[in-house]
């Protein structure tokens, strides 16, 4: 039944479609013109600008894009591109711009820009929350991350998460030091003692951005030289930000950074400071407050305003390799740092590895070095001892302390500390048979037989058995020596050859900062050794068969690297400074080591992975997984045209760590690993072609899992 006025009732099963059609549109032009905004659920929303892009913060890559959502009118103020917010994300509660719906709940995020009308055409839902009003994302970071997750095949949410430290509401509400005017530029110092040093000084203060590979010459002085690079590029008016591999590294830099500038000029940005007041510190540098920044890892995405200096210190390290997704290498971030803001650039270091030698190469960056003679006259004396000399030294074969190395500490010791670097912690992790080095095993199970301190009989790290009566099986000797003697061992050897000396260890339970100059014997393991005063009178770097040994790639450059990091802290040769390296003297690291020379060592290496197609002229990835996972990403992915897929092969099973971090499988599980390589240039379609890959098999929801590394550490 109809009215007589209005349109039928009920139905209006008894109207033509034609008539119906015709009354809804005289309606709809009848209504008046809206006042305000649409709504949603009842919410005004606001008249400008109504809708709001959001990074949603959701690490997975099929969702690595932004959302529109509407920007409700009390919510309008605070709203602004680069507050952190919270959304509604989920089905039936907000619906993706493709049209397809995922997720749900309330999850954060960051609101990246405002618009006027949003070119999804259904309704919006509406920003939930505004977290904070405080901007903690601005174009530049947005763009700094972005081209770091592309570069590594990452979600851009993942790389946030590297890149803005946890809110701290305490800390927002603190007020920031009002900024120092710029400095005076500072003297060259001893950066005079470089051929090119005074003119980067120079060029920093006047404002220009040179790029150097800086090959450091040992001693303490590297710090201070880092500060004078910061205070030059402060006195031109710009921001410096200097990422180191250790807080140890960072507690140097900062008191350099103190004694030559003063409190208040530089932020530390560790996490050993604290969510709170780290957060604290990274605001001051966001607001402008602090124009400069000290700081490990994280700190290669520090907000520093005006950025004029991005420098790095010993990026051989591999605590400078971020362990969380997409794991990025500061050196990397930092590069695109130097080329998106057009900033000065500083890679420095005593040794030099193939990337930095890559960077001269190609011109990007310009070499600071010292002439030979400088370098000469700074170096300590090294001398070698190898496999033929062990051989003919008997007290060697059995205590491991070549005679060449008991002479030099003994002699060191008369005049100060001598340092002793051994490649790892602990007691004794392996035995083997003194006479033809036959590993010990257990007669009960067949595992490897462990030795133990106070010269108790070795035990089996397996089954636990104590092991009274072992002889070789293959010589017939009983008589047992180390494969590998952790620091503990060591010193305690070094105490019953040196019994009037104190002996101190340092490692992974207990690293030692600093030493005194008095005599003693200070064992350390790598990457611990501490600063002595004045210098070590001696240093003995011992069973270097084992870093160089490793099956890596990099196994040459990590084992000179840590030579030269320790040799470094030793005296000059002029004032009796002495190193003593148990390696073959025939290797090219050692020669490398012998002669200072870790330049040249690194073009050699360049050279030849040039030559083979190795990272850093190629660029290449691993996939790794359960076989048949690998196999079919492999299937799956569109790679270039010029991939060249190696592999797969099984990956040793892990004791201990996850997957995600180690890249080993978890235990009980095998999997197996593909590296994929493409030629220069085509890097960046390698990445975009396993991002696309991964992002598809999220997407699906595959039960198995599937790590995709770009440019991995190790792929030995």
């Amino acid at each position: 039944m109809s009215s007589e006025n209005g349109p039928p009732e009920g139905g209006g099963e008894d109207a033509p479609p034609e008539q119906l059609a015709f009354i809804r549109e005289t309606v709809r032009a009848a209504r008046p013109p809206r006042a305000k905004p649409r709504t949603w659920r009842g919410a005004a929303l606001a008249r400008e600008l109504p809708v709001a892009r959001v990074l949603v913060d959701k690490g997975v890559l099929h969702l690595d894009r932004y959302f529109d959502y509407a920007v409700p009118e009390e919510l309008d103020a605070d709203a602004r591109p680069g507050v952190r917010v919270r959304v509604r994300f989920g089905a039936g509660r907000h619906r993706v711009r493709d049209g397809r719906r995922e997720g749900g709940g309330l999850v954060g995020g960051f609101l990246v820009e405002r618009l006027a009308e949003s070119d999804y055409s259904g309704p919006l839902a509406a920003l939930a929350q505004v977290v904070s009003p405080e901007p903690v994302l601005d174009e530049q970071l947005l763009g700094l991350a972005r081209a770091v997750a592309d570069r590594y095949a990452g979600s851009l949410a993942d790389v946030l998460q590297l890149a803005v430290p946890p809110r701290s509401a305490r800390a927002e509400r603190r007020p920031s030091p009002e900024p120092l005017p710029p400095p005076e530029a500072p003297g060259p110092g001893t950066w005079e003692r470089y051929e090119r040093g005074p003119a980067f000084l120079a060029a920093l203060a006047s404002g220009t951005a040179p790029r150097a590979v800086w090959n450091a010459l040992p001693g303490p002085e590297w710090a201070e030289e880092l500060a004078r690079a910061v205070a030059a590029t402060l006195a031109s008016g710009r921001g410096a930000l200097v990422v180191l591999p250790d807080g140890r590294a960072v507690a140097r830099a900062d008191a350099a950074l103190t004694a030559l500038l003063g409190e208040g000029r530089h932020a530390v940005l560790t996490a050993d400071a604290g969510p709170e007041k780290r957060y604290a510190r990274w605001l001051a540098v966001r607001r402008g407050s602090v124009r400069a920044v000290v700081g490990t890892r994280a700190a290669m995405f520090a907000p520093v305003r005006d950025l004029g200096l991005v420098a790095l210190w010993d990026d051989g390290d591999d605590s400078l390799a971020e362990q969380h997704a997409p794991q990025p290498h500061a050196r990397e971030v930092l590069v695109l740092r130097a080329t998106q803001d057009r900033c000065a650039f500083l890679l420095g270091g005593w040794n030099c590895t193939v990337e930095a030698a890559q960077l001269v190469e190609t011109g990007w960056a310009r070499p600071l070095i010292a002439v030979r003679e400088r370098v000469r006259a700074t170096a300590p004396l090294v001398r070698t001892v190898g496999d033929g000399d062990l051989a003919r030294d008997e007290a060697a074969r059995a205590a491991r302390l070549p005679t060449l190395a008991w002479q030099a500490a003994r002699e060191g010791l008369r005049h100060g500390p001598v340092l002793v670097q051994v490649p790892r912690r602990g007691y004794v992790p392996r035995m083997a048979c003194a006479a033809c080095r036959t590993p010990a095993r257990c007669g009960h199970c067949a595992g490897p037989l462990q030795g133990q301190e106070s010269g108790a009989a070795p035990r089996c790290g397996w089954c636990g058995r104590q092991e009274d009566g072992w002889h070789c099986p293959e010589c017939g000797s009983f008589r047992l020596r180390a494969q590998i003697v952790g620091a503990r061992r060591t010193a305690e050897e070094l105490g019953r050859a040196f019994p009037a000396v104190p002996v101190r260890t340092s490692g992974r339970e207990h690293v030692l900062d600093t030493v005194s100059p008095a005599p003693a014997l200070v064992v350390s393991t790598p990457g611990a050794e501490p600063v002595a005063e004045g210098g070590y009178a001696a240093a003995l770097l011992l069973d270097g068969w084992a870093m160089l040994g490793r099956p890596d790639l990099r196994a040459g450059e990590d084992a000179l690297r840590r030579w030269l990091a320790a040799a470094a802290l030793v005296r000059p040769q002029g004032a009796g400074g002495t190193v003593v390296v148990v390696a073959e003297p025939t290797l090219r690291p050692v020669q490398a080591l012998v002669r200072w020379d870790p330049v040249g060592h690194a073009v050699r290496e360049l050279a030849e992975r040039a030559e083979l197609g190795f990272p850093p002229v190629s660029r290449m990835a691993s996939v790794a997984g359960p076989a048949e996972a690998v196999a079919d990403f492999l299937r799956a992915v569109e790679l270039p045209v010029e991939a060249e897929v190696l592999g797969p092969v099984p990956l040793p099973v892990a004791a201990v760590g996850s997957p995600r971090r180690s890249g080993a499988p978890p235990p009980g599980e095998h999997w197996e690993r593909a590296l994929v390589r493409v030629p220069p240039g085509r890097g960046a379609a390698l990445a975009a072609a396993l991002k696309t890959a991964q992002a598809s098999r999220m997407a699906r929801g595959s039960a198995a899992p599937v790590w995709v590394r770009v440019d991995p550490l190790d792929i030995g």
